[in-house]
């Protein structure tokens, strides 16, 4: 079996051709969709970026490995979480474990394991090719590499190539000289000039105001990146960089792809497209970042083709992306861990049987601390740290009234939010029981004051952005809630 992984950073579906999206952002991808198996209802169990690939290649939820956040002593995994002998068991347990317990020959080009210090994410793998530009790299650094090792293999079997792409990732990169793909294209009917007013009101990392994180300085060698939404104008520029990143991505697909038909294996190849996290792109106020635990951060891709399994199918059930690890698993028939958290849903890829789960469990704790659940057509959200927005503690969103989440209905529905909190505390009851030395990670964040991405800075926002911009009552609730002494 030959094995392409497509890994796209920040890549959210409904920006993709194949799944209903107006502009062109993806031919090369809907053309994969077109041939194999569609989710729409696929999510990271842990956001953002490091905890989602630690969940992956571990194939355990963050509350478990105790890696949630992007720094502090959440930002590493617990060793009593890893099985130690005289190794952990990784090497064969984990996401490119099972490619080695086949005999395949395998390589990881990604930044990722650098950027972060996350160098578990490259257990198992035969070659780590590492660009060295900690995610500052676009497609056109990443496809050459991939080719080469392609070429490599021509007329050889049994190999797993991962590719990580991050064109879609803040702050949008890709080169001037690349134009406006979308220059005529409308932006998404829910983006209004009432929905902009109403944001700049909002505060915290990432609003309207302030779209680079706390501030609204632009980024110097980004002209594509907006540091802040003043009219549809910049809100026209922030959408089209981001959608530009997908299509320059996309473009870089169809070099692959074309490689592969010239081996004559395009075929024969199993294909799988999916990312790590989402994009917030105006959702709960937020802009070009994937901070917090809700639909736009969590929902990702997953597209995935081959010969033997079914064609053109859509799947609506809900999966973790973790729950790839023991699909492949089966796919391959190498030998599970029975301490894994994943649940295979192969019989929907070969007989496209419906194996999803009745309930999902979202988890952030990089830009808040959040905790939400997903079931029928709900979204639960639990805050517990803000990350400085003044989220309410409980909100509910219907998805499919209200896809963008514009209306929390917390208080109209008190039974729905009861039946979400049940189904919370079940599964965090369930993960307590299965750790070695019980203990809630989220609760470390906490008591270090609070997700990595926002820690540290509010006294400054209130001081140089809140006040002199005129968020006073903003800027007083904040005090209230996070400076008891200010």
């Amino acid at each position: 079996m030959k094995i392409l992984i497509i890994d796209v950073d920040s890549l959210r579906p409904d920006h993709l051709g194949c799944y209903g999206y107006h502009r062109n952002t993806s031919p090369n991808i809907d053309e994969i969709a077109e041939k194999g198996v569609r989710f729409t209802n696929y999510y990271t169990s842990d956001a953002p970026c490091m905890p989602s690939r630690t969940a992956l290649t571990t194939g355990k939820m963050g509350i478990r490995t105790g890696l949630v956040n992007h720094g502090g002593k959440a930002s590493k995994m617990r060793v009593s979480e890893q099985n130690l002998d005289f190794k952990d068991n990784l090497d064969l347990y984990s996401f490119a474990g099972i490619f080695r317990q086949k005999g395949m020959d395998t390589a990881l080009i990604s930044t990722f394991a650098e950027r972060h210090s996350a160098w578990h994410f490259n257990a198992g793998w035969q070659e780590v090719l590492n660009i060295g530009k900690l995610g500052e790299e676009i497609a056109s650094d990443v496809t050459p590499m991939a080719l080469e090792w392609l070429k490599k293999k021509e007329g050889q079997d049994d190999w797993v190539l991962y590719l990580n792409y991050w064109d879609p990732h803040t702050p949008y990169r890709t080169p001037v000289d690349y134009g406006e793909p979308f220059g005529n294209d409308p932006l998404p009917e829910w983006l209004t000039e009432e929905k902009l007013r109403s944001d700049r009101e909002l505060v915290g990392p990432h609003s309207a105001r302030e779209v680079d994180m706390f501030w609204n300085t632009p980024i110097a060698g980004y002209p594509r990146h907006i540091s802040e939404i003043k009219d549809m104008e910049d809100m026209r520029k922030l959408i089209d960089g981001y959608d530009t990143g997908v299509r320059y991505m996309d473009d870089h697909l169809g070099k692959v792809f074309l490689e592969l038909k010239r081996q004559k294996i395009y075929d024969d190849v199993l294909i799988i497209i999916t990312g790590d996290h989402g994009e917030n792109l105006g959702e709960l106020g937020i802009y070009a970042e994937h901070g917090t635990a809700d639909q736009y951060t969590c929902n990702i891709p997953m597209i995935i083709k081959y010969p033997d399994l079914v064609e053109g199918h859509v799947d609506n059930e809900l999966h973790y992306s973790l729950d790839l690890l023991p699909t492949l698993t089966d796919l391959l028939d190498a030998e599970p861990s029975d301490d894994w958290d994943g649940q295979s849903f192969v019989s929907t890829l070969t007989e496209g049987i419906p194996n999803g789960r009745n309930s999902l469990v979202l988890s952030q704790n990089a830009h808040v601390c959040q905790r939400s659940v997903r079931f029928e057509d709900w979204l639960y959200i639990r805050t517990y740290h803000d990350g400085y927005h003044l989220f309410d503690k409980h909100q509910l969103y219907n998805l499919k009234d209200d896809p963008h989440e514009t209306r929390n209905l917390a208080s109209e529905y008190p039974d729905i939010v009861k039946d979400a909190v049940v189904i919370l505390m079940d599964w965090h009851d369930d993960m307590m029981s299965r750790m070695n030395k019980p203990h809630d990670p989220m609760w470390t964040v906490l008591e270090e004051g609070g997700p990595y991405h926002a820690n540290g800075h509010l006294e400054m926002y209130i001081n140089e952005r809140l006040i002199p911009t005129g968020r006073i009552e903003a800027a007083e609730k904040l005090k209230e809630r996070h400076l008891k002494e200010f």
